[in-house]
């Protein structure tokens, strides 16, 4: 079993910035990719943004230059910087691990923090 913790999600101006991070916990564990979604009030949960054990992202196009993710493998943590945010961008943020345990492919979501932009 694989738990993850989310922080640093908050209330910010337009144009503002947050950082989320995300900490997994358990043991026997190796997690691969590490994802960011959010979901909206009356929408449906959408992928943010992906990035793999060695590094590789992807983004959103709504999120592209303005978000950016990054892990660290040591912590087991993974990271999501906002910058010039918006309205928009409001929503409950979720931490999705894909992990190895005992040579299965699991999959685990946190709690979510929820990011509110004011414009």
């Amino acid at each position: 079993q694989v738990h993850l913790v989310e922080s640093g999600g908050g209330e910010v101006q337009a144009g503002g910035s947050l950082r989320l991070s995300c900490v997994a916990s358990g043991s026997n564990f190796r997690l691969e990719v590490m994802a960011w979604f959010r979901q909206a009030p009356g929408n449906q949960r959408e992928l943010v943004t992906t990035i793999t054990r060695t590094g590789i992202t992807n983004y959103a196009d709504s999120v592209k230059g303005r978000f950016t993710i990054s892990r660290d493998n040591t912590r087991n943590t993974v990271y999501l910087q906002m910058n010039s945010l918006k309205h928009e961008d409001t929503a409950v943020y979720y931490c999705n691990v894909d992990a190895l345990l005992s040579g299965k492919r699991r999959h685990y979501w946190g709690q979510g923090t929820q990011v509110t932009v004011c414009s």
